[in-house]
């Protein structure tokens, strides 16, 4: 309703808003001009039937001019259109019964009319239900008069009044006038909804084209996202590559205690900045859903300690004490779940306890809740004493690269993503963090998992075997080591890397070259780059697998790869590769896994 409208308002306009439907609009300007036809009628009625000197008639008549004015203004305030149908259609029922059972007492063409008139307008105004109700309400009575008159059975007391012949015409024009008023008003509605309608489906295809295209254009969007992350990271993760791995090499070499300090700040700032690249695309792979949770069996408290381990460290650096309590119960139980994944949300808040901790105390608690035989319910807690959090930025933390406040970020450091990964492996598990806090206090972060428990018993440390003896450089120096690969830095690394082995490897710049140098040369092993000119790693290796010779075409590779795509794995596989190994790369685990595929020789 317009709030514009007044007590003396008189205009359709006023009542009418663009909020209301077209069928709505027809149906205020049916009743406006309607009632104001009605009115005329019933005054040129009330005129003629009092000079007919039919004095009682015309005082009825006067009563139902009086309701329809009142009508009128009532409905040019408060413009309640289907209460005030409601009203006009009992009244138009009252006078129809009226007519045909007391005034008239038969069944003429104002009848008609009127029944007509009452049948249009209550399905147009107030739908199939109330219209069907007035129908019947008016047309039952009438039917049932008309049966006991033509058996001569009606009988009432009242004398019938003869209606002038001026009387019935100004009636039978009037009410022709509404009828044929209601068909305009609706046929024009009911033409310009089918219109609207048109023109909404119209809109909506336009619309649904737009939307497929910006879906087409988000999945590109999404595409050339995953595909820069993988640029990126092959750029970043090469130099990193090779800082880390000279650094590696200066280590292994016996250098000077200063030489050693210089070192290790190289080594702590490349392994930061590598940590820093790993939280985006990790992050990354969480938010496209590439994220799938394994199941195998692992240690408890083995994993705890080999996470604490490098973090006890860093506390120790800081001068913080660094305590780590896990509950016994767990000593002897094998657990099946994610310990990948697990190590990542322990490590992330362990990081961020100590990153926010300037002294005092870290807490690290791991305590059985439930035991169930083959379930048990583990509570993990990492409790600070330090910096606090506001509780109005509690949500703030968990954000994607964002911190609690911009100075928080200059003197902490940071890409914020942390918390945020923690958050988002837990929500993929249906798991929630609890979070308790004191600004200059500390905070404490806990959740509780749950895993199954293997039948498997925790087997005892075992005393070394003298005959599994580690293999030394000279029993790899008769190693065949085929290297593709086409950074002049990384060959250098790796040539380096390798005579620190004994080992004298054969560089081909490309996959085609390697393909050529396998069929002419015999190799032991290949290290295959994925990302190289003329013939890239997947397609290089798919090729040796198909040739003739049953001995190169299973010559064990593994794939080095910079790359953040989230399938990396699923494809180096899929093409035929034994294993790879993430650049940068520690020498211990390139060196295990040859190990792992080779039959060193003597």
């Amino acid at each position: 309703m317009n709030k514009d409208v007044g007590f003396f308002n008189f205009s359709v306009n006023k009542i009418l808003t663009k909020e209301q439907s077209i069928l709505d609009q027809a149906r205020i300007r049916l009743l406006y001009y309607g009632l104001l036809l009605a009115i005329v009628g019933v005054m040129g009625l009330v005129i003629n039937i009092y000079l007919d000197h039919q004095y009682v008639l015309a005082f009825t008549s006067s009563i139902l001019f009086l309701s329809l004015v009142i009508l009128f203004k009532y409905f040019t305030f408060r413009p309640r259109w289907a209460i005030i149908s409601h009203i006009l259609l009992v009244l138009a029922t009252m006078v129809n019964l009226c007519s045909v059972f007391i005034t008239i007492q038969k069944v003429d063409i104002i009848t008609a009319q009127i029944l007509l008139l009452i049948v249009i307008f209550s399905f147009y105004m107030l739908g199939q239900v109330s219209g069907m109700f007035y129908s019947l309400v008016n047309l039952i009575p009438v039917l049932l008069f008309q049966i006991l008159e033509y058996d001569n059975n009606y009988f009432i007391g009242v004398k019938p009044m003869v209606l002038g012949q001026s009387t019935i015409i100004i009636a039978g024009c009037a009410n022709f006038i509404l009828i044929i008023l209601m068909n305009g008003h609706f046929y024009t509605a009911f033409i310009r909804s089918i219109r609207q309608l048109r023109a909404t489906a119209e809109e909506r295809g336009n619309l649904n084209i737009e939307l497929e295209k910006v879906i087409e254009k988000s999945e590109k969007s999404a595409l050339a996202k995953s595909e820069f992350l993988s640029i990126m990271s092959h750029e970043i993760r090469t130099p990193l590559n090779a800082v880390i791995g000279m650094t590696n090499l200066l280590m292994m070499g016996n250098p000077r205690p200063d030489q050693k300090d210089n070192l290790d700040i190289l080594k702590f700032s490349a392994n930061n900045l590598l940590a820093l690249v790993n939280d985006v695309l990790d992050f990354n792979k969480i938010e496209a859903g590439k994220v799938v949770f394994e199941n195998i069996k692992f240690n408890l408290p083995d994993l705890i300690q080999n996470v604490c381990g490098g973090l006890k460290l860093k506390a120790e650096e800081k001068e913080l004490t660094f305590k780590v309590s896990v509950d016994p119960v767990l000593r002897d139980k094998v657990l099946i779940g994610d310990p990948t994944r697990l190590s990542q949300i322990v490590f992330n808040l362990i990081s961020n306890a100590i990153k926010f901790t300037p002294s005092g105390t870290v807490w690290v608690t791991v305590k059985v809740l439930e035991d169930r035989h083959n379930i048990v319910n583990v509570r993990f807690s990492i409790k600070d004493t330090g910096i606090g959090i506001e509780k109005e930025n509690l949500a703030m933390i968990f954000e994607p690269f964002t911190q609690e406040s911009i100075t928080t970020t200059r003197q902490y450091g940071g890409t914020g993503l942390g918390l945020a990964i923690v958050k988002r492996l837990l929500e993929l598990q249906h798991l929630h963090m609890d979070v308790i806090t004191q600004p200059g206090e500390g905070s404490e972060f806990a959740f509780s998992m749950e895993f199954t428990v293997s039948t498997e018993v925790v087997p005892s440390p075992l005393a070394p075997n003298p005959l599994q003896v580690p293999l030394q450089v000279d029993s790899m120096s008769n190693l065949r080591v085929l290297i593709a690969e086409d950074n002049m830095v990384n060959v250098m690394l790796m040539k380096k890397l390798f005579s620190k082995w004994g080992i004298s490897p054969t560089i081909a710049e490309n996959g085609e070259r390697a393909i050529e140098m396998v069929q002419y040369g015999n190799f032991d092993i290949i290290l295959m780059d994925l990302q190289m000119p003329v013939l890239n790693g997947f397609d290089a290796a798919m090729e040796i697998r198909k040739m003739r010779d049953p001995k190169k075409a299973n010559i064990p590779i593994i794939a080095l790869t910079a790359s953040a795509l989230y399938d990396i794995k699923e494809r180096v596989f899929n093409s035929g590769m034994n294993d790879y190994v993430s650049k940068p790369f520690k020498p211990d685990e390139l060196k295990e896994k040859m190990q792992n595929l080779v039959e060193i020789l003597g």
